[in-house]
C-alpha cells in the first residue's frame, strides 16, 4: 500500500507481547540526526510503553548508517542483548553512493540476523529527500523507530513461541 496517505505506524488490532522480560540494543547513526534522532526515541518510548524496562535498552550511536552493521555486532558480542534495532538514514543523492551504503547495511544486518539467530531490526530510511525522512521520522507517516520496535518485540515474542512449543513437543 502507497505511504502517502497512511501513517504506517499504527498497530491497531495487532497484538504486541509483552516486552518486559527482554534486553533491547538500539544502535542509531549520527548522519541526518534530526531525523536518526527521531527515529531513537520513537524507537525508546515505544518499547517503554510495551512494558521495557528503561535499564535493559542500550542505546549506541554510529557515524554513518555504514556503520550500523558493525555497532549491531558490537551489541550482540559486548552485550546481553536479546534484539538490536538498526535505524539510520539514507537520502538519495546524484550519485550511486546510496545504492551502495543501502545494499550493503541492508546485507549486513540480514547476516547478523542469521549469525547470532536473534533479531536485528533493518530500521533504515532510504527516501528521495529530506522531507520524506522527516514525514517517517515522526511526522505525517509515523515513526519508522516505532515500527523497528514493535519489529523486535514481535520478532521476540516469536522466538519465545518456539521455544514455547518444542518443550510441549510441538517440534518437528
Amino acid at each position: 500500500m502507497s505511504s502517502s496517505n497512511k501513517n504506517l505506524s499504527t498497530f491497531e488490532g495487532t497484538k504486541i507481547p509483552d516486552a518486559s522480560s527482554y534486553k533491547f540494543g538500539v544502535v542509531y547513526a549520527e548522519w541526518n540526526h534530526e531525523v536518526t534522532n527521531a527515529l531513537k526515541e520513537g524507537a525508546i518510548k515505544t518499547l517503554l510503553e510495551n512494558g521495557a524496562k528503561k535499564e535493559n535498552i542500550i542505546v549506541k550511536e554510529v557515524p554513518g548508517s555504514f556503520e550500523l552493521t558493525l555497532g549491531a555486532q558490537y551489541l550482540a558480542e559486548y552485550s546481553n542483548v536479546d534484539a538490536v534495532i538498526c535505524l539510520g538514514c539514507v537520502i538519495q543523492g546524484e550519485t550511486r553512493h546510496f545504492d551502495f551504503i543501502c545494499d550493503a547495511v541492508a546485507q549486513g544486518i540480514t547476516n547478523l540476523n542469521i549469525k547470532y539467530n536473534k533479531p536485528f531490526i533493518f530500521g533504515v530510511l532510504t527516501p528521495d529527500n529530506q522531507q520524506q525522512a522527516l514525514d517517517r521520522a515522526g511526522g505525517k507517516h509515523g515513526n519508522k523507530g516505532d515500527e523497528a520496535a514493535v519489529t523486535a518485540i514481535k520478532m521476540l515474542g516469536l522466538k519465545t513461541s518456539f521455544k514455547s512449543e518444542s518443550k510441549l513437543g510441538f517440534s518437528k
